[in-house]
């Protein structure tokens, strides 16, 4: 069984953002970048899986600027065996990069794709409901459980009532929660093979795919800064300031 996973490039979850100067976005000069960790937690499971011996193959499939190739080089040195990159360096939104997925699938015939739930970086949490809806496949959101078997795989996944579990026919798109796994830490012996590990990088054009943005950003700001709280002496002042200065009770 072959397994696509994309895979995409975010600014650290360390790292604390800026806004740039003008408002158009987040600056990112300078700035540690790393796999989104939803994408790193599916990398993990991709790999789980062939080790069980359920998949034979799995790529790493990223979209973006050049320097994609680094988080592409960290998912083949997490396990995946070869890596492709749809390199652009147009501003890319979900539906865009649902659309590449959707033509590097028709490429490659996986019979599994799995993805992180959303990206730390713009949280759309929407390209991988627009992958299984373009490539008309079943689908099942925010894993913390996947098991393959007999053509079928059975995913537990939380919604706001607890757990629900889906069986769907292969192929399928699945898209990871932080609780299926917790990725392994990477050794430097396999940092150095995944340098050696195949890498094909592609142009949007080469898969026939229009990338121009929908969207366009308006302005990017901070948040407004929250008020310093305060301690109340007993519960008698905190009744009452719940009732006349927040006003909620």
């Amino acid at each position: 069984m072959k397994i696509i996973v994309p895979v995409k490039r975010v600014v650290d979850y360390n790292v604390k953002v800026r806004v740039k100067s003008d408002q158009s976005g987040v600056d990112i000069a300078n700035v540690k970048m790393s796999m989104n960790p939803f994408d790193e937690i599916a990398v993990e499971e991709a790999v789980r899986l062939k080790e069980k011996g359920v998949a034979t193959e799995i790529i790493a499939v990223s979209c973006g600027l050049a320097a994609c190739q680094e988080t592409l080089r960290t998912a083949l040195a997490i396990g995946a065996d070869r890596a492709i990159l749809v390199e652009t360096d147009v501003e890319l939104q979900p539906l865009a990069v649902a659309k590449l997925l959707k033509a590097v699938m028709d490429k490659e015939s996986p019979q599994l794709v799995i993805l992180g739930k959303q990206a730390i970086d713009d949280d759309a949490n929407q390209t991988g409901q627009m992958l299984a809806a373009l490539a008309d496949l079943p689908q099942a959101t925010f894993a913390s459980k996947v098991d393959v078997a007999d053509g079928k795989v059975r995913v537990m996944r939380e919604v706001d009532g607890g757990l629900e579990t889906l069986s769907l026919t292969l192929p399928a798109v699945i898209t990871t929660d932080l609780r299926l796994n917790e990725p392994r830490y990477v050794t430097l012996p396999n940092i150095m093979k995944a340098k050696k590990k195949q890498l094909d990088v592609f142009k949007p054009a080469d898969l026939g795919v229009d990338v121009a943005p929908r969207l366009k950003t308006l302005k990017v700001s901070e948040p407004a800064g929250r008020k310093a709280g305060i301690k109340v002496s007993d519960v008698a002042m905190l009744i009452d300031k719940l009732k006349n200065e927040a006003k909620v009770v």
